[in-house]
């Protein structure tokens, strides 16, 4: 699985980065690249999202919570992937680290997404983080 990682200060404390980020339906208003989020129930959702020229969707599961520190997730359909929201208090608020890893059985399609992916999973992160400190101090 190829991993990539990003992270971000938000000026906030961890309890109220934490409980945006616990909304997971309402991330695609914080990224363009996520048109859509629907909830599933228990803990599960599907991902619609516009990447690499192409539409992906996947159904994950939160599989962690530890509230203010830790919402992890993993794909139960299409795209195979697992993430991790570490959060962790900092003199300036909150740092946000994200840990995504992902597996692309299709080696054509493989080199076209590795390729992309590190930047964009970088400016989803970024987006996300951005407008969730956008929120949390407009």
């Amino acid at each position: 699985m190829a991993t990539i990682k990003h992270s971000e200060i938000i000026k906030a404390s961890p309890e109220r980065v934490f409980d945006l980020l616990r909304r997971v339906e309402d991330f695609a208003d914080y990224s363009d690249l996520i048109h859509s989020i629907d909830s599933l129930g228990e803990n599960r959702y599907r991902w619609h999202v516009r990447a690499v020229g192409m539409d992906w969707a996947f159904d994950v599961a939160v599989t962690e919570i530890e509230p203010p520190h830790v919402l992890a997730w993993e794909s139960l359909e299409g795209v195979k992937n697992q993430g991790r929201y570490q959060l962790r208090e900092v003199p300036e608020g909150t740092e946000v680290a994200l840990t995504l890893q992902y597996d692309i059985r299709n080696r054509l399609m493989e080199k076209a997404v590795n390729k992309a992916a590190k930047p964009l999973v970088e400016k989803v992160s970024r987006q996300i983080l951005e407008r969730v400190e956008a929120r949390l101090n407009g």
